[in-house]
């Protein structure tokens, strides 16, 4: 009976000895593999924080990083962006900028800690600079500060009518006005204006001249604004107006517009220089080249007489 038990104990306790043993070395293992892994991780970290961004060098000694170009894991932005900033500072560059797509936000934050600013933003990303020659002061242009508009005289010289419409989002009592609206990014002023008319009243035109230009400060988004006026004459005359954006369209006797009691004041003025324009017709026409450097299409607008008005490109 004894020896059983003994045998049992021995057992048992040895049993528990093997158990500890194997709990023991699975917790050593443990440890052991999560610190090579730990300092796998640092070297990765460490090889990664020397990683500099590149960019594109901008004709004003500056820098611009595309985040769709270069990306970065967030656990090491910070360290790639310190390293960048300090090899940028070395070689004297002026300024940095992030144009930080959003899908990579939240690089934001971490670049608002090292000192980057807002300039501007659209829907798909941010742009973000931060000046680097303490020495001067920041001479970083602000974002496009004016919104460009344009709104069409479209006479027509047999009737001596011009085109009207009224706005359906207006606001308050709904009065005439010419067919117009914002030129669209890329787009030429002259072609804004057909394009709006067409796209407003179903009426095709002919640029001929600029007539006068409203200005304006403080308006959509705290931005200034300039409205420029176009002579055009129809092409056609049949309406088929905007069910989106227009109420009304019709064809008015300019004189009748001028007098109408539904006209603001700021279009009276614009028809009052419109007759005047058609008694001595002088105005702004444009002529298209190519820059000189860029190579890019530009627009020249220069003051015109009779003549020249009659003999633009049709």
């Amino acid at each position: 009976m004894y020896n059983i038990l003994t045998l049992t104990l021995f057992r048992v306790t040895k049993s528990s000895i093997k158990r500890d043993f194997l709990w023991y070395q699975m917790i050593v293992s443990r440890y052991i593999l999560y610190s090579y892994c730990s300092k796998c991780n640092k070297k990765y970290v460490a090889n990664m924080s020397i990683k500099c961004f590149q960019g594109h060098n901008d004709i004003y000694n500056g820098v611009t990083v595309h985040s769709i170009e270069e990306s970065c894991p967030i656990k090491v932005f910070s360290q790639c962006l310190q390293a960048s900033l300090k090899t940028w500072s070395e070689q004297k560059k002026r300024t940095i900028w992030f144009h930080v797509h959003l899908s990579h936000s939240e690089w934001i934050p971490i670049l608002v800690q090292k000192g980057f600013k807002f300039h501007h933003a659209r829907e798909e990303y941010v742009m973000l600079y931060n000046w680097l020659n303490k020495e001067t002061f920041c001479n970083v242009p602000p974002y496009a500060h004016t919104n460009l508009g344009v709104g069409a005289f479209v006479f027509n010289e047999k009737t001596s009518e011009i085109l009207v419409v009224k706005e359906k989002n207006s606001i308050g009592n709904q009065f005439w006005k010419l067919p117009g609206g914002y030129v669209e990014p890329g787009e030429n002023i002259d072609e804004a204006a057909q394009r709006e008319v067409l796209e407003e009243t179903g009426v095709r035109t002919i640029f001929k001249c600029f007539v006068t230009f409203r200005h304006a400060h403080n308006t959509t988004f705290n931005c200034s604004d300039m409205y420029m006026i176009a002579y055009l004459i129809p092409c056609t005359f049949d309406i088929t107006k905007c069910q989106i954006e227009i109420t009304e369209c019709r064809w008015i006797k300019i004189d009748e517009y001028l007098q109408h009691p539904e006209v603001h004041e700021t279009n009276r003025i614009f028809a009052k220089k419109m007759i005047e324009f058609l008694k001595n017709p002088i105005g702004i026409t444009v002529e298209h080249g190519t820059h000189p450097i860029t190579k890019k299409p530009i627009c020249i607008y220069s003051i015109s007489t009779n003549k020249n008005i009659c003999e633009c490109k049709k």
